[in-house]
């Protein structure tokens, strides 16, 4: 379960996140939308502990976050652009993650198998395709069989076949109970692959709750639409949508990074 309390973030004097207050239960699959700049990527960066938070406070699996990394290990990572050393080969890069880990990998050989690594993996990083530094991210964040996986807009760049074995996989992750966080700005995709939705507009969460609700709520068939609305329609049925208070669900009834 990720818990965060009252947490604000501003870079100089532009506030990015504005007092959020959010639960995600575990095993629950959610998507974060809304426009650029809106503190998708901030709030993500401040749960992995990549930023840190003006105020408020994050807990993560009941850890609070206060220098304690451990709760990092049940976390995978795919950001939308990974930096890696440009020298380092594709095998080198998956045994140096072991090594900082200090966790040996559950999937790896399956996931180099099911995105077609193969023949990547004594290749130097800097002659990597952007599809297959993306297949890369894709097996690091994964192949540690985390708890909790973060996705930011994880099928820039893959090819039709290749974005299809992705969101198969994190079907099957969701399938076994692990939370799953997709930030993209592909609505179909996350059509697919959530069942909750967070909405952010200038630093505060102007809807949470499921997807089903919101197209009820905005009448809409497809969640382009419904967020469009929200977004900047001023019809009724956005009005009454991004007015409604933020909801908290549980189920009891996404640079060098070595996630």
């Amino acid at each position: 379960m990720i818990e965060i309390k009252e947490l604000k973030k501003s870079f100089g004097d532009l506030p990015v996140l504005k007092g959020m207050n959010l639960t995600i239960p575990s095993g629950q699959a959610t998507g974060i939308v809304g426009p650029n700049g809106a503190g998708k990527t901030t709030l993500i960066k401040t749960i992995l502990g990549l930023v840190k938070p003006d105020s408020g406070s994050i807990c993560v699996n009941e850890t609070l976050l206060n220098g304690n990394w451990n709760y990092r290990k049940d976390i995978g990572y795919m950001p939308q652009v990974a930096r890696y050393p440009e020298n380092m080969r594709v095998n080198e890069l998956f045994s140096f993650i072991k090594g900082l880990r200090n966790q040996e990998p559950v999937f790896e050989k399956e996931l180099i198998e099911q995105f077609a690594l193969e023949s990547e993996l004594n290749k130097p990083l800097r002659t990597l395709s952007g599809g297959n530094r993306q297949k890369v991210g894709a097996t690091l964040s994964m192949m540690f069989n985390p708890d909790i996986l973060f996705f930011d807009e994880p099928t820039a760049g893959l090819d039709p076949r290749s974005s299809h074995k992705f969101k198969e996989r994190v079907k099957e992750e969701k399938a076994n109970g692990k939370t799953v966080i997709i930030t993209s700005h592909i609505m179909s995709e996350l059509e697919q692959l959530v069942d909750h939705v967070i909405f952010i507009l200038d630093g505060n969460i102007r809807y949470y709750g499921t997807m089903k609700a919101l197209l009820e709520e905005s009448r809409e068939d497809r969640l382009e639409a419904a967020i469009a609305r929200m977004m900047g329609d001023d019809s009724p049925a956005e009005s009454a949508a991004a007015d409604k208070p933020v909801q908290n669900y549980s189920n009891t009834a996404t640079e060098i990074l070595t996630f």
